[in-house]
């Protein structure tokens, strides 16, 4: 049976590149999502529209979510609401990334699909304050300090809980700092605003300063692909990898590759854990080579440049 592909929050930053990427390869795509938001797309595909089979619907909603995967093999589940939005609203915020993670497993039950990727997160962890070691493993202690962790934290359980009665295979990838063109949302956007920012000649400052795990989106998106991919029993949840460098780092390369100079960032270390273990990630999948730090920024350059109202 050719691979057919469910792609939950499709509008996001991760899920328009998953789309992209998809699409690039052939694959036929159901992407869904709550309504029609067309700027991340148009923005990653100079300014067309992919043509995958869109769904709009309501992840809280089962008939919604079981209307989507139906005659799908496999699923990329990204949707969620972000810290900002659960800390507004915590029941909409349990809602969409806890409920909403039951009825993908629930529908997946009901129609044989048994090859799912879905996003965790860093979030599940507590402070750097918390772990001894400065690489933290993927199968340390979680200590969520945010709402949206403690969802998370439950969602990487329910997946859990689907293997172990029912056999429903899965994959969770805990994201870091994802960067690129289509990340405008979230606590750890700003740097990816900077890039652009700069391709607009307008002075901006990134908060906070400190070291981060830079995760390039369009690899975080191959990375989800491989993991709904790879048939393995159980549901691990592991830790990615990406770029762990200083913020003021970053800056300088965006600086460096742009040629404008001025963008300016904090010096605050962010109460996050900014160094994880991926290694049972890379055991787990053999994943591609990231891509380099200064190509990533190159490419999304020149991606923020191609949209440019000046272009």
């Amino acid at each position: 049976m050719a691979e057919r592909f469910l792609v939950t929050g499709a509008n996001g930053c991760i899920g328009a590149w998953v789309v992209k990427q998809l699409l690039e390869q052939g694959v036929e795509v159901t992407a869904f999502d709550l309504k029609a938001d067309e700027h991340r797309h148009l923005l990653i595909n100079e300014g067309v529209m992919p043509k995958a089979k869109w769904a709009y619907g309501d992840l809280t909603v089962a008939k919604d979510v079981e209307d989507a995967m139906t005659g799908v093999t496999h699923v990329i589940h990204l949707a969620a609401l972000q810290v900002p939005f659960c800390r507004a609203n915590p029941a909409l915020g349990a809602n969409v990334n806890v409920v909403g993670t039951v009825n993908i497993f629930e529908a997946a039950k009901k129609l044989g699909v048994n090859n799912i990727s879905h996003a965790s997160s860093i979030a599940v962890f507590g402070l750097a304050a918390d772990y001894p070691d400065e690489k933290l493993a993927s199968d340390a202690q979680r200590l969520p300090t945010t709402l949206y962790g403690v969802y998370k934290t439950a969602a990487e359980d329910v997946a859990k809980v689907y293997w172990s009665e029912y056999g429903i295979r899965s994959v969770g990838l805990r994201p870091h700092t994802v960067f690129g063109p289509g990340r405008d949302q979230g606590m750890t956007s700003q740097p990816s605003v900077a890039i652009e920012k700069a391709v607009l000649k307008e002075k901006f400052h990134v908060e906070y300063g400190g070291v981060l795990d830079f995760q390039y989106a369009p690899d975080v998106a191959s990375a989800f692909i491989l993991a709904a991919r790879t048939n393995i029993d159980g549901a691990p949840v592991v830790n990615i990898n990406g770029h762990v460098v200083g913020v003021s780092d970053f800056v300088e390369v965006v600086k460096a590759v742009t040629g404008f100079k001025e963008l300016s960032y904090g010096t605050t270390q962010l109460p996050v854990v900014y160094s994880a273990d991926s290694q049972p990630w890379i055991d787990l999948a053999s994943p591609p080579p990231l891509t380099n730090l200064q190509d990533a920024i190159a490419t999304s350059v020149r991606i923020f440049s191609n949209s440019s109202p000046t272009n």
